[in-house]
């Protein structure tokens, strides 16, 4: 066991009832010889958290007290694998099947090259063959980030970001840049932090010999995930856009609320409201 480093695998359990058993199921048929599961709970109230305690006692089981988010509750799970030795970390979603090799093949590839500091499966879409992530590209001129779905034969260096949805941390990367960044409650802190990893020297790692599937259940509650990539993407922009940049995108925010202004009176509807909201939501944070 000394000689394969230590992984601990962190899920974040927010209402996940429906898919939280396969996905813990699938990863306890890893093939990796030295793993430790950590669920943490963003205080769910469907009985995920107490069922999966009595299906799965060789997990590790931390209820937080509220609904922290992403970042703040997978936080939780990183300072105590940190704290307790991790050589890597992956987060992964709770709404994943994981191959059996999936985590083996990316411990190999970031063992050989340390250099690598993220690295990421081959990510499905559902329980098909098509991709949902295949690398990331962020458009800095529309403010967008946008998921790549290409096929990839070799591993693949040139990501903008890593998804978090199933990203492997070297631990190092942490004690260096620090935890996932707590003001992004949902989405865009996976951005966020692989561009402060690739600024501190690091590379991002996709491979294509290391597949899981995404069944993706946010695409069920799409009003609310609307708001929070607009208000986690402009929280984005404004840490992370260079200086010679910044002229720029203040003219295209403001722009875009002109356009969510009309939409919102003459042509309303739910994502209007919701593009509406997440516009004064930030005018606050800022």
């Amino acid at each position: 066991m000394e000689k394969f480093p230590k992984v601990f695998i962190i899920i974040l359990n927010y209402n996940g009832k429906a898919f939280i058993t396969s996905t813990l199921n699938s990863v306890f048929k890893l093939n990796y010889l030295h793993f430790e599961v950590i669920l943490t709970d963003n205080d769910s109230n469907d009985g995920s958290f107490e069922s999966s305690k009595k299906l799965f006692p060789r997990a590790i089981f931390i209820k937080n007290s509220a609904n922290l988010g992403f970042a703040s509750g997978n936080n939780v799970g990183v300072k105590y694998a940190l704290e307790r030795g991790a050589d890597y970390i992956w987060l992964l979603n709770y709404d994943t099947q994981v191959k059996k090799n999936s985590l083996s093949i990316l411990v190999e590839e970031m063992e050989k090259d340390k250099t690598i500091g993220l690295a990421s499966p081959l990510i499905k879409k559902g329980n098909t063959d098509k991709n949902w992530f295949s690398g990331g590209k962020i458009n800095w001129l529309k403010m967008k980030a946008v998921h790549e779905e290409k096929e990839l034969e070799e591993n693949y260096f040139h990501s903008d970001f890593i998804s978090g949805c199933a990203v492997l941390i070297r631990a190092e990367v942490f004690k260096k840049i620090g935890l996932l960044d707590e003001d992004y409650f949902l989405y865009w802190e996976d951005a966020d932090f692989s561009l402060k990893a690739k600024r501190a020297g690091y590379r991002l790692l996709i491979s294509p010999k290391s597949k899981i599937f995404h069944l993706e259940i946010s695409e069920k509650k799409k009003a609310a995930k609307i708001y929070w990539l607009v208000v986690s993407g402009l929280i984005f922009f404004q840490k992370n856009s260079p200086l010679w940049l910044r002229p720029y995108i203040f003219i295209y925010i403001l722009l875009r609320k002109i356009k969510n202004y009309f939409d919102f009176r003459f042509r309303y509807s739910k994502t209007a409201e919701m593009v509406r909201q997440a516009y004064k939501d930030f005018a606050k944070y800022v």
